[in-house]
């Protein structure tokens, strides 16, 4: 399992985000460029639909692939309450012949989009990953190098943490509790349910920036 917040930042102000996050965490940023191919399950695979993504991190020598499944939220007493949203995840390194085994088993290309960013990974009570991501979309089958934004000045941050059954609500409360030092800049929610950009966002980029410059 794991526990998700998400929210949206101009680009304007990813790099005090970026500044913030290094003044947090202590560890350097890793970037990334990653070829998402987002799957949908054939008729002949049951009645139940099923969505797998598989991504290939281009920044890795060779492209390193890996699959995806992201379940549904959980629900039952107290999950609704809950400070983020917990769901069930399945991940796992594959070799480069991966999508082509997931095409002879039924599966379709429903879309694919190429994902440029950087992530902080370090523990702080739980083991975090906050990601700042800018979606790119492809005009034309796998043609990464002619990708364009998405939502040109947006980027998209993302922070989790991984759970399980009899844990993710401490979880869910340590990653809400982390995300307090990001509300000058970004708001955090559940998946779907976004705030929008911050209106404290320019004054705070601006303050860790000019204090990034008198370090």
């Amino acid at each position: 399992m794991e526990c998700v917040l998400q929210g949206i930042i101009e680009t304007q102000h990813v790099e005090a985000l970026e500044t913030l996050l290094q003044g947090l965490s202590g560890v350097k940023k890793e970037q990334f460029r990653v070829h998402e191919l987002c799957l949908k399950s054939g008729p002949n695979l049951g009645v139940v639909p099923s969505d797998l993504r598989i991504m290939c991190d281009l920044e890795q020598v060779p492209p390193a692939w890996s699959v995806r499944h992201v379940g549904g939220a959980v629900r039952g007493t107290g999950a609704e309450q809950l400070p983020v949203m917990a769901r069930t995840m399945v991940e796992s390194r594959a070799s480069k012949n991966i999508l082509r085994f997931f095409y002879l088993l039924g599966y379709r290309l429903d879309h694919e989009v190429l994902k440029v960013g950087f992530t902080f990974k370090f523990q702080r009570v739980v083991k975090l990953t906050i990601s700042v991501t800018s979606a790119h979309r492809l005009p034309r089958l796998h043609a990464v190098d002619e990708a364009a934004p998405v939502t040109p000045g947006i980027h998209l941050v993302e922070v989790t943490a991984p759970a399980s059954d009899d844990n993710y609500a401490d979880v869910g409360a340590a990653i809400s509790s982390f995300c307090e030092f990001l509300a000058p800049l970004v708001h955090l929610s559940k998946p779907g349910v976004s705030a929008g950009v911050v209106p404290t966002a320019a004054a705070a980029a601006a303050s860790l920036l000019a204090n990034k410059s008198n370090s």
